[in-house]
């Protein structure tokens, strides 16, 4: 945790404290960020394709994986809405085909309506033609990453990071099926409680409410 987003915290509880107070307090309280491996310098100026610039615009989709006590692998199918920020889902299973993606994707459509473009790598889950049927049918736009080029997909690589610092690489999973529950709720608080500097210490639901967007025309065709 940050010392400005420990200050937002205390705010929340009724505490106004100052900078300095609270950075004292913050590295009192042994909250110091770990050190970040130095990450690979990309050529500025680089146009980024597809920006959003609103909500519904670009959805972000990923895999994330970890395992259990036991050893069992755990699946992470991640997706993001790229300007708000939010976690529309993290679907958790020991396997994820593009049959799984599929539903999941048609469930988030149906509470939040279509995206204009959809994001992701070029996994063999996300080019299948079942999905991109889908894709296409659904009315939305694919804006694949090129292969060895994550930074095109860097909204979603950068919530992925705290996805594994914040909670997975925090907790001992004894089953998928806990597995599952506890990532929930973190997705709940990500979305709900966590500041994000992204979005002016705003949780995403916040930043959200203060940028209300009708949803897209795109719908799914039966």
């Amino acid at each position: 945790m940050k010392p400005a987003a420990a200050q937002i915290f205390l705010r929340r509880q009724g505490f106004e404290l100052g900078w300095s107070r609270t950075h004292r307090l913050w590295r009192q309280a042994g909250l110091l960020l770990p050190k970040k491996r130095p990450r690979r310098r990309i050529a500025t100026g680089r146009p980024r394709a597809f920006t959003p610039f609103k909500a519904n615009t670009v959805w972000a989709c990923d895999f994330v994986f970890d395992t259990t006590a036991e050893g069992q692998q755990i699946k992470c199918l991640t997706v993001i809405d790229d300007y708000t920020r939010e976690c529309l889902a993290i679907d958790v299973a020991g396997s994820i085909r593009s049959k799984r993606v599929v539903e999941v994707l048609s469930r988030l459509v149906s509470l939040h309506g279509a995206p204009l473009f959809m994001r992701s790598d070029n996994g063999p889950e996300f080019v299948s033609y079942a999905i991109l049927e889908w894709i296409a049918q659904a009315g939305i736009a694919t804006a694949l990453s090129d292969p060895g080029k994550p930074w095109q997909n860097g909204a979603d690589e950068s919530f992925n990071g705290k996805f594994r610092e914040e909670c997975l690489s925090l907790e001992w999973f004894r089953s998928r099926k806990e597995a599952s529950v506890i990532i929930e709720a973190w997705r709940q608080h990500y979305n709900a409680v966590r500041p994000h500097s992204s979005l002016n210490y705003m949780t995403p639901h916040e930043f959200k409410l203060h940028n209300p967007t009708h949803p897209n025309e795109a719908v799914l065709q039966e």
